[in-house]
């Protein structure tokens, strides 16, 4: 939009009786429509009928205007719109009066460009409409111009305050100064010598003058602006613009105005997600949900669309990009911002959360997931389930341990399948979360997994079946202490499933381990160091009369990992 100010129009009263380059009659219709249309604005909302056919006829009387040229410059007087030195709109009466609206204000001039009746013509509608009903106090026709910005409109005006004063004539002195060229200006300001700073111009100020005035600041004031200020700083504005918005859209029934906020919340995400700004994604995101909640009368169409809004961050193609991007980054956002941000992710995450927990290189951000992770298990065990038979075993194995966490005792039937055919990784994590559920079931899995192929499965599951005192694993564990299961394997294995035989055993158990103790072999050969000093130790957990009994004969055996084996249970005991 451009605008002149206290230039003077050229009248066309020179040109009235030129032949004009069109039929005037188009534009005089075009300026009844407008009056009329103007009127109705005045009496009708814009729901109305009425109006929408008075806009819809106004729009048609550019049509045949716009055929011969792609503009039209009317000139303003009290009473007329003027086009080409011919009146094309009259009107005396001032409390009607079209023209007198523009006069009153300064505008002398309008150029109507060829686009403005798709949008802007109904602005300038309304701004008329608002300067007819304004009270004196209030914005006038200038100010309402140029804050719309029209892109179709431009005026001329005149500066009302000073339209009546003469031009002042240039005086024959400065008529005859010389102008400098440019440069030689410059040259001359630079080569000036500087004043010194003890002279000062005359009518120049500085603070230093104002220091001890009597109106000057005193320090309890200056302490509350800066008070003031610090709290305007730390105000986050992004937070308060998103209050707005969706305070609007609670409280506002049209559906166009929903419409609009919902777009603008659209393009506010895709806008603050690139730029790290995290705790306002997720506060918009959970804000989301309860405007949905409070917005009465919610179009279906709207609602899924408000709906959707969260999605988007969940989405399988965004949230591994915002992953990456965020183990990229130099700077992790705060902990609040980063729970809440994946706090709003939905169902069908977890696996893609689940992947990034050890992909992450960023502790923070694993740290966060970790959080994330439990979340989502716990309010989707169904989904949870599925990725224990996940194909991606970082998947599957984190799974797992989320169930175990949980306490899931839905997950144990899962577990079987993956004890049975599962990699060392998975059954190991397998045995560790069936260790955490402790349920029968999962305490009978365990049971089998004492003769599991891997060494950490099987410490995983004596140690559970100790700790639960399931008893139904006596006989396993009495074979495999009595027999050469534990042969081949390392002290710490043999020390776990002899001390789980004593604590399931108890009293019953002293028998066995005596003869392991202090017994011989059918050639008089004793077991091996490591078995024997192993009884020893389960017999120091079982710690009855017998047990110690049994300790006691062998203290002072030859063999010194027995006889430090024996004393350390003693000790244990009291003795």
């Amino acid at each position: 939009m451009s605008t002149s100010t206290s230039l003077p129009i050229a009248s066309a009263a020179d040109d009235e009786h030129s032949p004009p380059p069109f039929p005037p009659q188009l534009v005089e219709e075009l300026m009844r429509s407008i009056s009329r249309a103007t009127k109705t604005l005045q009496l009708y909302l814009p729901n109305n009928p009425i109006y929408q056919k008075a806009i819809e006829s106004l729009r048609a009387a550019f049509v045949p205007v716009w055929r011969q040229t792609t503009e039209l410059v009317i000139s303003i007087t009290e009473a007329d719109f003027k086009w080409e030195g011919r009146s094309v709109l009259h009107d005396k009466n001032r409390a009607e009066s079209l023209p007198w609206v523009f006069y009153k204000d300064g505008v002398r001039e309008v150029t109507i460009m060829q686009g403005v009746e798709k949008e802007e013509i109904v602005d300038l509608l309304e701004i008329m409409q608002r300067v007819r009903k304004a009270a004196p106090q209030e914005d006038d026709l200038l100010t309402l111009l140029w804050e719309q910005e029209f892109t179709f409109l431009r005026y001329r005006f005149v500066d009302l305050a000073f339209d009546a004063v003469a031009a002042i004539e240039p005086s024959a002195a400065a008529a005859e100064t010389r102008q400098l060229p440019l440069n030689e200006v410059r040259r001359e300001v630079e080569e000036a010598p500087a004043e010194p700073e003890a002279k000062k111009r005359a009518g120049m100020v500085s603070m230093e003058d104002l220091d001890a005035t009597l109106y000057f600041l005193d320090e309890k004031e200056v302490e509350y602006l800066r008070t003031a200020l610090a709290g305007e700083s730390h105000l986050d504005l992004e937070r308060d613009v998103l209050a707005i918005l969706l305070d609007i859209f609670e409280v506002q029934g049209d559906t166009k105005v929903r419409e609009e906020v919902l777009g603008i919340l659209e393009a506010f995400l895709l806008h603050l997600l690139p730029l790290g700004h995290y705790g306002s994604v997720g506060y918009l995101l959970r804000e989301t949900a309860v405007a949905l909640k409070r917005a009465p009368a919610l179009p279906p169409v709207l609602a899924d669309r408000m709906r959707r809004l969260p999605a988007r961050l969940s989405d399988a193609a965004i949230l591994p990009q915002l992953l990456q991007s965020l183990d990229d980054s130099e700077r992790i956002p705060p902990q609040e911002e980063l729970d809440a941000l994946f706090g709003e992710l939905h169902q069908g995450t977890l696996a893609t959360v689940l992947s990034w927990l050890r992909q992450a290189q960023n502790p923070r951000l694993r740290e966060a997931l970790e959080r994330t992770a439990g979340r989502l298990a716990s309010a989707n065990v169904g989904e949870m389930l599925k990725l224990i038979a996940s194909e991606d075993e970082m998947v599957a194995v984190e799974a797992i341990r989320r169930a175990g966490e949980l306490k899931a005792q839905a997950a144990v039937t899962s577990m079987s399948k993956v004890l049975q055919t599962g990699t060392p990784a998975l059954r190991q994590a397998a045995s560790t979360a069936l260790a955490e559920i402790g349920s029968p079931g999962a305490m009978r899995l365990l049971e089998n997994a004492l003769s599991d192929a891997d060494r950490e499965v099987r410490i995983t599951a004596v140690r559970a079946v100790a700790a639960q005192g399931h008893r139904a694993a006596l006989p396993r564990l009495e074979a495999v202490v009595s027999g050469k299961a534990l042969k081949e394997a390392d002290l710490t294995e043999k020390k776990e499933y002899f001390e789980a035989f004593g604590v399931l055993a108890g009293a019953a158990g002293v028998a066995p381990l005596d003869a392991i103790l202090n017994g011989r072999t059918f050639f008089r050969r004793r077991m091996g160091s490591d078995i024997r000093a192993c009884a020893a130790h389960a017999l120091g957990r079982i710690g009855t009369d017998d047990a110690l009994s049994a300790l006691q004969r062998a203290e002072k055996d030859k063999d010194v990992r027995v006889r430090s084996a024996i004393n350390k249970a003693l000790r244990g005991a009291g003795m």
